[in-house]
């Protein structure tokens, strides 16, 4: 100890921002060796393989304006605007905010000009999908624009990066739910008899299928509750996603019944005078199954399967006795919230 404390004041910081320190030099800039060179990005229009998307630009009322290669993966991308009537945001992309639409209007009214291309992919029925820009897109509906530049990119799998492009406005949990299981089941009718964990990357994490499943039937669902139970049991499957979905189907209706008991307990506590924000967090906690598993550091098999872990947090809800909660343990619940915030 008296050894970390001689170094931490011979470099003049205490031992954690050092740590931290260390921590971030880990995202230091690299050597700039990575991608392609200057020569090696501008494309002309009649490049084989970017004409074709041109052509349909110009099929579309558009413009094509410039292509080149993406400078990280050497990816060819098409500059050009389109009718804002041709384009659309991805049908499995969450719900739109109207008034955040509304405030990124009025901020691209007071700057005066529309600087962010909208990413593209081709869509059906000659339409342009794009995955990332839906509230931008709306946006430009409210300004009367029309039309807008766009970069499109002719690997129409873009379409499902949605997670990872889409940063105008932050996901939640809801919203990142309800994406990821209409994405599934997009992907299920083009490519249904493909297995779930292959796309593991697109969908990032297994309980948002199953808590977007949810979310559909119950908009108001606290799904937040039971994340952290979720992440210990719920993993990919090996099923078709055809199959995963029936079977996630299953595993939603059975936690919608576990949070309906759940609440009835919340309200027979809320009867009994107590009265805080956590109950229903406490409630969860305690007929949790996994509560007390730690799981390790990239493991790729759950603590218990999702099933049998769905079966005893049932069979603990309906055990719950009301009468054995005190205000002690409430308390207790909300330091340790109060602390991970």
């Amino acid at each position: 100890m008296a050894a970390r404390t001689r170094s931490a004041a011979r470099s003049g910081s205490p031992p954690k921002a050092r740590r931290k320190s260390r921590a971030r030099g880990k995202l230091a800039p690299r050597t700039g060796a990575r991608g392609l060179d200057a020569a090696q990005i501008a494309l002309s229009l009649e490049h084989p393989e970017v004409a074709h998307s041109a052509a349909l630009v110009k099929a579309s009322a558009g413009v094509p304006l410039g292509a080149y290669r993406e400078p990280l993966s050497g990816r060819p991308l098409l500059l050009a605007t389109l009718p804002i009537a041709m384009l659309e945001p991805t049908p499995f992309q969450r719900d739109l905010s109207p008034t955040h639409a509304r405030r990124l209007a009025e901020k691209i009214e007071e700057t005066g000009a529309f600087l962010d291309p909208l990413i593209v992919v081709r869509g059906p029925d000659a339409r342009w999908w794009t995955p990332n820009g839906r509230h931008r897109l709306a946006a430009a509906k409210f300004l009367g624009l029309k039309q807008l530049t766009v970069l499109i990119c002719p690997d129409e799998a873009l379409a499902y990066r949605i997670l990872a492009l889409n940063t105008e406005k932050a996901h939640n949990l809801k919203d990142k739910s309800l994406e990821v299981v209409r994405m599934a089941r997009s992907l299920a009718a083009r490519e249904g008899e493909q297995r779930e964990s292959a796309h593991a990357q697109l969908f990032e994490s297994a309980e948002l299928l199953t808590l977007g499943l949810v979310y559909e039937q119950n908009a108001r669902f606290g799904g937040g509750a039971y994340s952290s139970f979720l992440k210990k049991v719920d993993r990919f499957s090996d099923q078709t996603l055809t199959r995963s979905l029936h079977a996630r189907a299953g595993y939603a209706a059975r936690l919608q019944e576990i949070d309906t008991a759940v609440k009835g307990i919340v309200t027979a506590l809320a009867a009994r005078g107590f009265k805080s924000p956590y109950l229903r967090s406490y409630v969860v906690a305690r007929v949790n199954p996994v509560r007390f598993h730690k799981v390790k550091k990239g493991a790729t098999l759950a603590v218990m399967p999702i099933a049998q872990a769905l079966t005893r947090m049932s069979a603990a809800v309906r055990r719950f006795d009301a009468r054995s909660v005190s205000h002690a343990d409430l308390a207790w619940v909300a330091a340790g919230a109060e602390s991970a915030d």
